[in-house]
């Protein structure tokens, strides 16, 4: 295969791979912030619930201890009525003392409400809470994990630039030239393998003799229809093929 033809296949090796790091790179970021969102959504769940147990037992409070002020008001009325001169007197601390005793018997049965509505708020707020502690955790380690992952991604990509110079720096301008112009124009991809006189990436079939042009690659050539820099790998021999087996690399397209 001519070198300037196996450079930018190479070339082509190195920018797709490095177009999928930068796509995991950028990924990452929006992962952890998906997460963090959700995270951020049980939690506001979690103060809502807190919130209205909280209030609960606010009310609750207050209504156990208007009841004891209820009780002075009757006991209050009742030694009032020992000074009653009339019976108008008397009637109207009776009934006072009736109301205070309704309004004691709303207090106690609203306690009772308020208690059975707290079963259920705390045992949300509960389990809101150990669900929120897991949850954290875990996003805890995803967080370390995708900072680990952009490491990684990160040193793999400075060290792919680094071969990437090299390589480009070893075919000749106006291939490179060629091949950036192509792979601008077509979205990342510059070089296409032909098989089965076929170009692998925009399908067309590939006239018999232009293909048979291909197969010799004593020159660059392009597809005809995508414009892409065709490559075509001759398959392997059996005799290739056993030679791999025990371990010999087999270079293809030489």
């Amino acid at each position: 295969m001519l070198l300037d033809l196996k450079l930018v296949v190479r070339l082509q090796e190195i920018d797709n791979r490095l177009a999928e790091l930068a796509r995991e790179i950028a990924s990452l970021p929006k992962h952890i912030a998906e997460i963090q969102k959700k995270l951020g959504t049980h939690e506001r769940k979690l103060d809502a619930d807190r919130a209205a147990l909280a209030a609960n037992q606010k009310e609750r409070k207050k209504c156990e201890a208007d009841i004891p002020l209820q009780d002075q008001k009757i006991s209050k009325l009742k030694d009032q009525m020992l000074t009653a001169k009339t019976n108008e007197q008397y009637g109207a601390f009776q009934h006072e003392i009736e109301f205070c005793q309704a309004e004691t018997r709303k207090l106690e049965d609203r306690i009772l409400e308020l208690m059975a509505e707290s079963e259920p708020l705390e045992k949300n707020v509960k389990a809101a809470e150990a669900a929120l502690k897991e949850e954290k955790a875990q996003v805890d380690a995803e967080k370390a994990l995708a900072r680990e992952r952009t490491a990684v991604d990160q040193k793999a990509a400075s060290e792919l630039q680094t071969e990437r110079a090299g390589v480009a720096k070893e075919i000749t301008p106006a291939t490179c030239q060629q091949y950036e112009r192509v792979r601008k124009g077509r979205k990342g991809i510059a070089v296409a393998e032909v098989v089965d006189g076929r170009c692998t990436v925009c399908y067309m079939v590939l006239r018999p003799q232009y293909f048979q042009d291909v197969k010799r690659t004593e020159t660059i050539l392009f597809c005809e229809s995508c414009q892409r820099i065709l490559y075509f790998n001759p398959p392997q021999s059996f005799d290739d093929l056993a030679n791999a087996s025990d371990g010999t690399r087999v270079e293809l397209g030489d």
